[in-house]
């Protein structure tokens, strides 16, 4: 392809991503390319962060059960019923301690699904000290991976991808034939200080609203052959060194870094198949009209699509994606007049959870889903008590969700005190990152503390003395965590007693509302009785089963439920 003169056909404006299959993505390199990282890492993992713009109302989504009259008082007019009408709170997990119970926001079903499975986390309380509920300083914090009185140029990403690969020359080396993508793609309108590393500058430029119209595009820009001059002119020698010199000399080569990067991703996107799974487009409850629609569905599709790229090792090799989803700055209309569990918030619960939902099974369709592990920010929380106009004001702590078949799943902490004004910080969300990266990405711990959070979130300690520990975030062995998280909230235990002459018990235990079906067979699978066939609540369970009128022999007992299947022996002998 002839070298483009992107400079004079198409405007490049910092800040402005190109789409690919229709949604805005941006790519980040520099002087010190991040590029490198994604050939020389040693695993495949992918992390995706998910920004929740605004600041969500945690209380919302994650509601103290056992402080829930506390709740309910605080917020009457928006809090979520606990057990009138169709649409009240979820029960999470009956096997959690009573003090750290919790229920999810009824538009929350297909998170609590993720749960059961094995594949969600929720962090209670994470914030950093002395949250100050600034929209833009706070998201500022948690980009850069410091503290409320540092102001950092760099964020804990970019920091990150420059400690563990030696730097390179950008843009003359890359791409290059073992490394043809960037490592990091943003999702939307922003440059975000994550991905930024020190005397760096993260490059954007827009091209188009889908893949076919961005080929095109590069294949009809005007071009001029090689041949030793340059039009766009270059500057002085002698400012070659100067910062001038070097800013100018990076924007001049996003002429070439732009067509090369642009024509990988569309070719990648082009060479994967659409999704097999069916994403979330609307809303289908009511809500004001900018909500209803799924913002976070095509970010995902695209997620997926990229990594893959028709299989066999042929997606993408970026190692970091930011999406984001907006709309969390509740201050009035959280919640609709005539329904506290619908409206503004409910939706983009509704959105959040439907999405990963589905991107988990898209991932799981490819094969992929044991390489992409996905966690929510949010630049604060809400405060404990709602306002007059059926919102919340800002406040500081609040969960953080993880998503994946590599989380260590489960609850982590517990809940708030609600006659406090907010909730308070129990986790430091840079130990969150530092556990992240060790756990999932393996970074040193050694690089972790001195270079990218400038400090020990891993097994430190606290500015008031308190010792850090390890946290269990992600793990590596999560072929056996899932199993064995799964294996505590939903079994058929063993039948007593067994042999059994005349009858038996049989017990059981299930962590959600569901269709439980318990039924009797004889060896070659044949039905002998349907012992229990029913909707039954989160528990343990028995049923008495009368065994006079069969015969001596050996029989199966066999549990179904929409989360897992199990069978087990009984031997009757008279």
């Amino acid at each position: 392809m002839k070298r483009r003169n992107f400079i004079r056909k198409v405007p490049l404006v910092a800040g402005v991503p190109f789409a690919v299959g229709g949604v805005p993505v941006k790519l980040f390199a520099g002087e010190t390319p991040i590029t490198r990282m994604a050939q020389q890492s040693t695993n495949d993992k992918v992390i995706v962060i998910l920004q929740m713009h605004g600041g969500n109302d945690g209380l919302n989504s994650v509601i103290p059960v056992e402080q829930y009259d506390t709740y309910y008082s605080r917020r009457a007019n928006i809090a979520i019923p606990a057990k009138n009408g169709v649409r009240r709170m979820i029960e999470l997990d009956h096997t959690l301690p009573t003090p750290d119970q919790v229920g999810l926001h009824p538009d929350l079903l297909d998170m609590k699904e993720l749960y059961d499975q094995g594949r969600m986390k929720i962090i209670q309380g994470v914030s950093y000290e002395r949250n100050n509920g600034s929209h833009f300083r706070g998201r500022d914090i948690w980009f850069m991976g410091g503290g409320f009185d540092d102001f950092f140029s760099s964020g804990w990403v970019g920091r990150y991808l420059q400690q563990e690969f030696a730097p390179l020359t950008y843009p003359d080396a890359f791409p290059n034939e073992n490394m043809l993508d960037p490592l990091a793609i943003e999702m939307g309108n922003d440059v975000s200080l994550i991905f930024h590393q020190a005397g760096n500058i993260p490059t954007s430029i827009s091209l188009g609203s889908d893949p076919e119209s961005l080929a095109n595009l590069i294949d009809q820009l005007e071009g001029f052959e090689d041949e030793g001059l340059d039009p766009r002119g270059r500057p002085p020698e002698f400012l070659n060194n100067s910062p001038y010199g070097k800013e100018l000399n990076w924007i001049l080569n996003l002429e070439d870094k732009s067509e090369e990067y642009a024509a990988r991703l569309v070719q990648v996107f082009q060479a994967s198949s659409p999704s097999s799974v069916t994403y979330p487009e609307r809303y289908p409850f009511n809500a004001p009209k900018g909500s209803l629609r799924n913002g976070l569905s095509g970010q995902l599709q695209l997620v997926a699509r990229l990594l893959d790229g028709g299989g066999a090792g042929q997606g993408v090799k970026t190692k970091v994606f930011l999406l984001k989803i907006g709309g969390f700055d509740t201050h009035a209309g959280q919640v609709e007049s005539y329904d506290s569990t619908m409206g503004v918030h409910a939706a983009r619960m509704y959105h959040i959870a439907s999405a990963m939902k589905a991107f988990q099974a898209d991932l799981r369709s490819r094969g992929m889903e044991d390489k992409v592990l996905t966690l929510t920010t949010s630049e604060f929380g809400r405060r404990i008590a709602s306002n007059g106009s059926f919102g919340t004001d800002h406040g500081t702590g609040a969960p953080m969700f993880l998503f994946g078949r590599g989380v260590d799943p489960g609850v982590l902490g517990t809940n708030p005190d609600m006659n406090n004004n907010n909730v308070a910080m129990q986790f430091d969300y840079r130990r969150i990152y530092a556990n992240l990266l060790q756990d999932w990405m393996g970074v040193d711990k050694d690089v972790i503390t001195n270079e990218i959070f400038f400090g020990n979130y891993i097994d430190g300690t606290a500015s008031d003395g308190t010792p850090y520990e390890p946290l269990a975030i992600a793990d590596q062995g999560f072929l056996t965590s899932a199993d064995t998280f799964m294996s505590k909230r939903f079994k058929l235990n063993d039948c007593y007693p067994n042999p059994a002459k005349d009858k038996t018990t049989i017990t059981y235990q299930v962590n959600s509302v569901l269709q439980v079906k318990i039924s009797l067979l004889d060896m070659k699978g044949n039905l002998v009785r349907l012992l229990v066939d029913e909707q039954q609540t989160p528990g343990e369970q028995k049923v008495e089963v009368n065994l006079t009128d069969l015969s001596d022999g050996i029989y199966l007992y066999r549990m179904e439920t929409g989360i897992m299947n199990e069978t087990k022996k009984l031997v009757i002998k008279n």
